[in-house]
């Protein structure tokens, strides 16, 4: 797609996260609604909240809210991880997280999240959007539907609607995703929604007419955009009118225009520094998806060595791992790490192993986590199957590897 068209097509999505914007638990919404108040409004505002208290829970899960809506997940995910530490018991931070997970793109990571907030006591309906969106990126329409259903009285009851006509545009029933969307708030998100309804169930004519309608002039750039729809399987329509990624390129179809201020990249220092006002508001280029990662807010980079196609993955010192395995035969994990997941595939959806290799022994882990505590909560959901696990926290020494790597 050029870029003139991929512009069009950034304006047709919201900027903001599509045709639908990802959603935060319903107990986070607070004083902030994004009717009355901008997010980059409310992501400031929480911002100097934050700066006199770093522990506020509330502004944590607002300014969380408030990044992911600006199409800001890195700093999204820095929010909900510090939420989690002062706060582990609440379910928010961690539906906040499998929000974060659905945005960039990875729904398999997202469920440990959704499942450990219901484990906390958060209703279907304060998360079913953003599940059902993960549901829908994997092509599974109906358990995508049944979550809409699930959160149509809920906070996020408008959202919801507009994922469910999607999703059932996908599933190719145009009548019952035009009537869903009848009965969501008239707005320029239902409408673009109502234009990509049409293109999903082959009415390219009637979306091109609905586009112009909302867009003059636009049908020309955004046509390639619209035939291209009904030719992708479900989960990749899904990924393109939700996300705004296409299957050839595994990367945004649109440029996020609102970012937020600044990357936040350093969200932890600033929470951790005595009381000062908000930084300055800085322009932001948009960042691609990140890979799957139990540590969304400092994702694992893998980078190829040329000259031995070897992937091998940059970390810091001090990374904390689970630990499943150790030997000093490393070509004995890949197999073990198959066992493990083959008799608990549910709760290896999603997860990477990697080799850990030390002078003494190669390890087989799991991680990065975002720290200890994130760490414990999945090591205790392992307990739980029969299977130990412990942390581990490698040094700059050490040589880690995906599986099938070594």
């Amino acid at each position: 797609m050029s870029k003139p068209s991929m512009r069009i097509v950034a304006l047709l999505l919201g900027c903001a996260g599509a045709c639908v914007c990802a959603s935060a638990p319903a107990a986070a919404q607070g004083s902030y609604s994004p009717y009355d108040e901008t997010a980059t409004s409310a992501l400031a505002r929480y911002l100097r909240t934050l700066a006199s208290d770093p522990k506020d829970f509330s502004a944590l899960i607002g300014a969380g809210r408030a990044a992911l809506e600006t199409g800001d997940t890195q700093a999204a995910a820095g929010f909900f991880a510090r939420a989690d530490e002062v706060n582990p018991r609440s379910p928010l931070p961690q539906a906040g997280m499998g929000a974060v997970a659905v945005a960039n793109g990875e729904p398999q990571a997202a469920f440990p999240y959704f499942a450990r907030a219901q484990q906390l006591g958060a209703p279907v309906a304060t998360f079913g959007v953003d599940r059902g969106l993960a549901y829908d990126l994997l092509g599974q329409q109906a358990q995508a539907q049944a979550d809409y259903r699930a959160s149509l009285g809920g906070p996020d009851s408008d959202e919801a609607r507009r994922r469910l006509a999607m999703s059932l545009a996908i599933s190719g029933n145009r009548a019952a995703a035009l009537e869903a969307l009848a009965q969501a708030r008239n707005d320029p998100a239902t409408g673009r929604c109502r234009a990509f309804v049409l293109a999903l169930t082959g009415d390219s004519t009637g979306a091109m007419t609905a586009i112009d309608r909302a867009m003059p002039g636009s049908w020309a750039a955004v046509s390639p955009f619209l035939q291209r729809l009904p030719t992708l399987t479900a989960g990749q329509k899904a990924a393109a009118v939700n996300l705004g990624i296409f299957p050839d390129s595994g990367a945004p179809a649109y440029a996020t225009a609102s970012a937020p201020a600044s990357r936040l990249g350093g969200i932890d220092d600033f929470l951790r520094a005595p009381a000062a006002p908000p930084p300055p508001p800085v322009a932001a280029a948009p960042v691609a998806p990140q890979q799957p990662t139990w540590q969304p807010s400092a994702p694992v980079k893998v980078a190829s060595a040329a000259p031995a196609q070897v992937r091998r993955v940059s970390v810091a010192g001090n990374k904390v791992w689970l630990q499943l395995a150790s030997g000093r035969n490393p070509d004995a994990l890949p197999g073990e790490f198959r066992k493990l997941k083959s008799k608990n595939h549910d709760l290896f959806t999603g997860i990477k192993g990697y080799v850990a290799r030390s002078p003494q022994k190669a390890r087989l882990v799991i991680g990065p986590f975002r720290g200890a505590t994130d760490a414990e909560i999945f090591a205790d959901d392992l307990q739980s199957v029969g299977i130990d696990a412990f942390r581990w926290t490698n040094s700059e020494s050490d040589t880690i590897v995906p599986l099938g790597t070594e």
